[in-house]
């Protein structure tokens, strides 16, 4: 095997990624791609980056996937037994200060950002970031992963303050799938956490049902379908 395919194998599943967290009216919304990278390989195409922490409160990761999953369980496992002790749910602030607990001390060994995202009846629903060294910042919306670069300026024009839920889900799909046609390491299909006083609502957009950006190609079943396409041409020459 060549030299290059076999390091592009043995390389860290890596969620080259985008991951968003909205705040709305009400609550927030949690969104993100489903392509998990192994080098330049798909590892697996719909991976789940929104992992639940407590009954309302989510994490989008981002980055080293076994680092991101790691940290995820640590503080799961907290959370839990803050929980039991308090005899009520954790605030979202308390599950993102212990993820920027666990992100800035082991920040010369995690390499991962990530999105905290919930309600509570304190605050209501807030969204924190926690990037790569272990900085936090409560924000209206967090964006992030490798196809967060192509959504700066789409976010700064389209975010608005009191939106509906029905808004804010509709930006966060839109936004992930304008991230999918740019950014390689981003794609598969768009996962929604909508969180606000009722609970939490999950949603699934299939690839082939999202919206068709800069010149991409229809989504095909397989390649014997554009191969049979191409092959129907009336220019088509055999030689």
């Amino acid at each position: 095997m060549d030299r290059s395919i076999q390091n592009d194998l043995n390389a860290p599943h890596s969620m080259g990624t985008t991951i968003i967290g909205v705040t709305y009216n009400g609550g927030v919304v949690l969104g993100a791609d489903s392509r998990t990278s192994t080098g330049v390989y798909v590892a697996n195409r719909a991976s789940d980056k929104i992992t639940q922490l407590t009954d309302n409160v989510y994490l989008c990761r981002s980055g080293s996937a076994a680092d991101s999953q790691i940290v995820s369980d640590y503080v799961r496992h907290f959370l839990h037994q803050h929980t039991i002790q308090l005899g009520q749910p954790a605030t979202v602030k308390v599950a993102a200060n212990l993820i920027r607990l666990f992100a800035y001390n082991n920040k010369n060994m995690l390499q991962t950002g990530m999105i905290i995202g919930g309600w509570d009846k304190y605050e209501g629903g807030k969204i924190y970031g926690v990037p790569l060294g272990g900085t936090i910042l409560e924000q209206p919306f967090a964006i992030g992963g490798s196809g967060s670069t192509y959504l700066y300026g789409f976010f700064d024009q389209e975010w608005k303050e009191g939106m509906t839920k029905e808004e804010a889900e509709q930006l966060v799909v839109k936004a992930v799938s304008l991230a999918i046609a740019r950014d390689g390491a981003s794609g598969g299909v768009v996962r929604t956490v909508t969180i606000n006083s009722e609970g939490v609502t999950r949603n699934y957009y299939p690839g082939d049902t999202l919206p068709l950006w800069h010149e991409e190609l229809e989504p095909q079943n397989s390649l014997l379908d554009i191969l049979s396409s191409s092959s129907s041409g009336p220019d088509m020459m055999i030689s």
